[in-house]
């Protein structure tokens, strides 16, 4: 499999920026690393090797960068005000030079779909929700849609603007709207064990059908529980029957 680290000063995080790559071909599955870790997470926890097949067979690309969460809401050093003007500035970097990035190294009509576990979910959400015209779907896994469950009683506009199930209800907006139904991969997977949320899901899933936004639910059992293992089977099996 082709590996390859690079990165960039980047202007909106004010920091040097690790990205990794693996493979050479296909669509293009951008990871985004659960709390506070990173860009080497997924390959450290072996979900690399479980999408191995499908990467060597040149069926996808995939992209994984570091997350800043220990700069926002998991440093509890920090204002409320202050964690969410660096989660704004990380959804910048996302979409101004992450997603260009990946055009670049591939086409600009390559589609480019988002994904993460956990914390990672609410922020592959957030970020497809927020520029459907950049980023063609997604698949949460293990994911709450709540951003005041990781705010610690702190909540601003901004906390309710990256917030999907404050905002999506009231989205009527129809450009947002038009570019987010046309998307065929909108995927929320949660198992039903310990330390899952299925209720968020469904609740989440709830909002969506409501806005008439076509997408998957699937809650798995309750054997399935918050943890890589779960992660390792669900990823694979989505490229492999979805895509």
């Amino acid at each position: 499999m082709k590996r390859e680290i690079s990165g960039w000063f980047s202007p909106a995080l004010g920091k040097e920026m690790p990205i990794v790559t693996y493979g050479h071909y296909g669509f293009a599955l951008l990871l985004v690393p659960t709390a506070a870790a990173d860009y080497l997470e997924y390959e450290r926890f072996q979900l690399i090797d479980a999408l191995s097949p499908f990467i060597n067979a040149g069926k996808l690309k995939v992209y994984s960068i570091n997350s800043i969460n220990n700069e926002s809401w998991l440093n509890n050093n920090m204002m409320g005000e202050h964690k969410a003007i660096r989660h704004n500035q990380f959804n910048d970097y996302v979409h101004n030079e992450v997603v260009p990035f990946i055009k670049n190294s591939t086409s600009w009509d390559t589609p480019l779909i988002i994904s993460g576990a956990s914390f990672g979910a609410l922020h592959s959400m957030n970020l497809f929700l927020k520029r459907p015209d950049l980023i063609n779907g997604v698949i949460s896994m293990s994911g709450v849609y709540d951003l005041s469950e990781y705010s610690k009683g702190f909540f601003d506009d901004q906390v309710y603007f990256n917030s999907p199930v404050h905002y999506v209800p009231n989205l009527n907006d129809q450009w947002y709207l038009d570019n987010i139904r046309r998307s065929q991969h909108i995927h929320i997977v949660t198992g039903s064990g310990a330390y899952e949320d299925p209720g968020g899901s469904s609740k989440f899933s709830a909002i969506l059908n409501s806005k008439h936004i076509h997408h998957d639910l699937d809650v798995w059992g309750h054997e399935w529980k918050h943890d890589w293992p779960t992660w390792r089977a669900m990823l694979p099996a989505y490229i492999g029957n979805k895509f």
